[in-house]
């Protein structure tokens, strides 16, 4: 059925306009009429009429003006005007349609070409009208999807960028293609010192490529913050993202464990460019992927092996997401590796390098066409970071600080379970330990270093005379554990409350004498020295150190003031 339209029709000649009017009458339209240019104008902005019947010579204003007037009136609606003319020229039908007119209809009028005309206008503007509705639709849900991603992003960000970007041995820039970010930076300190730090790049760009980024950063934080080693922390991203993702979504990654005490950098690269270890005398090291991304392999098949490199005070690692190789100029060439290379090659000052990096890809890449990361992590004195206190999530409840618990590990679970992440984690739940989280950690990893190593495995620290004997010890140790079936570790765990604030007694022993009471003793300085230095640790670090007091084991004490 022919929907009824509202038609105009303008005619100065009353014959004419008699004649029209029912020939669109008996079509079932309704019909207004005007006799010249400006009563049709009039009538329009009254009445709003679906189409328009214009003849272009009129006395008062032509039909040209009328029609300019009514197209401007009617904005982004398309109102089809159609000329009625006797015009013949070619210029002059021109003139109709640059006026504003859609088709014309030369007079005398046939009826049958009238009605055409009337209802192939009326089909572009019912087109027009789905095409604004749909825009319009589409304008709603593309402002409601970007709300969306504003506020998931303000929430990624605050999860994403809760480590220690900040810190002065860090530089990095990062251009996202999209509102989100497919690539992934992320760096936390860790309580035994040092810092873990991972540049990914998920496949895709925005929102999906996004996706992945907040269940990793959970973990890395998490993991990294309980103290956890890198591989552990690769294996738990490596099973999550492998169980969420959908197939074909991975993470290409750079995970770095940096260790400033022990003056090593810990590298695994799986499918990211090569990074580079810079060191001081100017040799530059290649950080090789050798792995798949994160999240494609099962767990049982992934491979957690990393490469460690001594590193010196002043060495820095320089890290790379595709989109820096990828990034395109004019003439659609990549920026690529060797002129990449051709800037560490040219830096006269290192300590203008990252700089040069950034003016090289601004000066050679024309408009861009991937996320782009890039990092410098800078070894440096672990004196000059200003470590903050361990950042945990708190449900804002008073925990208590009364109880206590004993924990027993025994000779298969030592084989394969590492317990220290486990038993930070739960002293970690009290505010007042948490700002010694570090001295906590490096207290309870020495205390059960010696536990096992002497206490269970039965092993003699007079082997580590010597670089030789160090290895040997090491490589007993790991013959020794890997056979393991008897023995335990048993931490004894008392929180006790004090007159403002609380006290952590903490007691290890294991199912030998695994201590010598002779190395808790202040020990004469002796940088030369390759062993019997950790327990003289433990007294520096915790508040008291005893033994001998009639209990097996080692007992120390941490306390803390409320609101410290």
């Amino acid at each position: 059925m022919i929907e009824r339209l509202s038609i105009l029709i303008a005619e100065d000649n009353a014959a004419d306009r008699m004649l029209l009017s029912t020939i669109v009458s008996r079509q079932g339209h309704r019909v207004l009429t005007a006799s010249n240019g400006l009563e049709a104008v009039a009538l329009f902005d009254r009445e709003r009429p679906h189409l328009v019947l214009m003849d272009a010579l009129m006395p008062v204003m032509d039909g040209f003006e009328a029609a300019r007037r009514i197209k401007q009136a009617a904005g982004e609606a398309l109102v089809p005007i159609i000329f009625l003319t006797s015009l013949t020229e070619g210029e002059a039908l021109v003139r109709c349609l640059e006026a504003g007119g859609d088709d014309f209809l030369t007079k005398p009028y046939n009826r049958v070409i009238l009605e055409a005309k009337i209802n192939a206008m009326d089909r572009l503007r019912r087109l027009q009208e789905t095409v604004l509705q749909q825009r319009d639709l589409i304008a709603r849900h593309n402002e409601h999807l970007l709300n969306e991603q504003r506020v998931a992003k303000a929430v990624f960000d605050k999860v994403a960028h809760s480590g220690c970007l900040d810190a002065p041995n860090i530089r990095y820039v990062q251009s996202p293609f999209a509102l989100f970010n497919g690539d992934l930076l992320l760096a936390a300190y860790k309580p035994s010192g040092g810092m873990h730090v991972l540049l990914g790049d998920f496949t895709g760009h925005g929102l999906p490529a996004a996706i992945g980024a907040m269940p990793l950063a959970e973990v890395f934080y998490g993991m990294t913050a309980k103290g956890y080693s890198l591989t552990d922390v690769l294996r738990e991203i490596n099973a999550k993202l492998r169980h969420i993702l959908p197939r074909g979504v991975f993470c290409c990654a750079t995970l770095l464990n940096v260790s400033f005490q022990r003056q090593v950098v810990e590298v695994w690269n799986g499918g990211l460019p090569n990074g580079y270890l810079l060191r001081v005398n100017g040799e530059r090291v290649p950080l090789v992927s050798r792995h798949l991304p994160l999240g494609v392999l099962e767990p049982a098949a992934f491979n957690d092996a990393c490469e460690v490199y001594p590193a010196c005070l002043g060495d820095r690692v320089f890290l790379f997401s595709d989109g820096v190789l990828e990034a395109c100029n004019k003439q659609a060439q990549l920026f690529g590796e060797q002129r990449l290379l051709s800037v560490f090659a040219d830096n006269k000052k290192p300590q203008a390098l990252f700089d040069e990096i950034q003016h090289a890809l601004l000066q050679f890449s024309g408009e861009q066409q991937d996320d782009v990361s890039l990092l410098e992590v800078s070894l440096v004195e672990d004196a000059n970071l200003n470590r903050p206190p361990l950042a945990f999530a708190d449900n804002g409840q008073n925990h208590l600080l009364d109880w206590s618990a004993t924990f027993e590990f025994r000779g298969e679970t030592l084989r394969y379970f590492n317990p220290l992440p486990f038993l930070l984690h739960l002293l970690l739940e009290v505010q007042g330990l948490r700002p010694q989280g570090a001295a906590l950690f490096t207290v309870l990893a020495e205390l059960y270093s010696n536990a096992l190593e002497h206490g269970v495995l039965g092993l003699e620290s007079s082997l580590k005379a010597n670089a030789e004997g160090f290895a040997d010890y090491y490589r007993q140790r790991s013959d020794r554990l890997a056979h393991l079936n008897d023995g335990f570790v048993r931490f004894h765990l008392h929180l006790l409350p004090e007159d403002g604030g609380g006290r952590l007694r903490l007691r290890v022993e294991d199912s030998r004498a695994g201590f010598d009471p002779r190395l808790l003793l202040p020990q004469p300085d002796d940088a030369s020295r390759l062993s019997g230095r950790g327990l003289a640790l433990v007294r520096q670090l915790s508040e008291r150190c005893q033994w001998g007091d009639g209990e097996p084991g080692v007992c120390v004490e941490f306390s803390w003031k409320a609101g410290a």
